[in-house]
């Protein structure tokens, strides 16, 4: 039975996610913004949490867990190539490690480059992939510890994850990323389809994560590096894909 998961807006643009396994009664949240409305979405729910999943060591991802381990004392765990950073670690992972939520067994991935060690989890059985601030609808976080091709690596390692995968992604970023996007693939028809959805959802308040692998590899350009349209519109046609990727990277940052 797959994972129920809700999405939970927090601070100004933040999201935290709950992932709760109906046959065993486990449940996980992925990150930690702050503690209020994920103790409200525990309490409404009736759910008891065991897990807390770190993806990294950024304030606004672990801030809430001292106020949520207070009322629910479920165990931590993140990666133990960043424990040092991390609030203390119950059960400290590496990359291809299984992680567990009840009877439903993940996959921990290395996505280091927004953070060095900063790590997603996979849950295949689910279709669920958390990505914090590496994959973000229509987009990828900054790089502020690791280099742009190490970006361009972890991003390809998710891009390689089956199409129906969903992407549950850090923050509310979607409508200021999908303006940078159509400045860079503004004939794609997919894209520009997809910047009408993000729009009338967020003039409607509703959150544009997640998001499916198969529309990020659609729209995302990110994750088209190698697309020939792409290219030419960098002048980059016939360039490596993580140079392109670099060139994109450093666009968005001065966009």
């Amino acid at each position: 039975m797959p994972l129920d998961i809700r999405t939970i807006p927090c601070l100004s643009d933040n999201y935290a996610f709950l992932a709760h396994d109906p046959e065993t009664g486990a449940t996980a949240l992925v990150d930690v913004p702050e503690a209020t409305p994920v103790l409200d979405v525990l309490a409404e729910m009736g759910w008891t949490l065991s897990d807390i999943l770190i993806t990294h060591h950024h304030w606004d991802h672990v801030d809430g867990l001292a106020d949520v381990l207070a009322r629910h004392p479920a165990r931590v765990i993140g990666a133990a190539a960043d424990a040092d950073r991390l609030p203390k670690l119950d059960i400290a992972l590496a990359e291809g490690d299984e992680v567990r939520i009840g009877s439903e067994t993940g996959t921990v991935i290395d996505v280091s480059g927004h953070t060095i060690n900063h790590v997603a989890f996979h849950f295949a059985g689910s279709n669920a992939l958390f990505t914090a601030d590496s994959l973000m609808a229509l987009g990828c976080g900054r790089v502020f510890e690791g280099t742009k091709p190490q970006m361009h690596e972890s991003l390809q390692k998710l891009a390689a994850l089956p199409g129906d995968t969903v992407v549950y992604s850090g923050h509310e970023y979607t409508a200021a990323n999908a303006k940078f996007a159509l400045t860079i693939d503004p004939d794609n028809s997919d894209l520009i389809s997809r910047v009408r959805d993000v729009t009338d959802k967020r003039a409607s308040g509703i959150p544009t994560v997640p998001s499916l692998l198969s529309e990020e590899l659609a729209t995302n350009p990110f994750l088209r590096a190698h697309d020939p349209a792409i290219q030419a519109h960098l002048g980059m046609s016939g360039a490596n894909a993580t140079d392109v990727f670099t060139e994109l990277r450093t666009r968005k940052d001065n966009f």
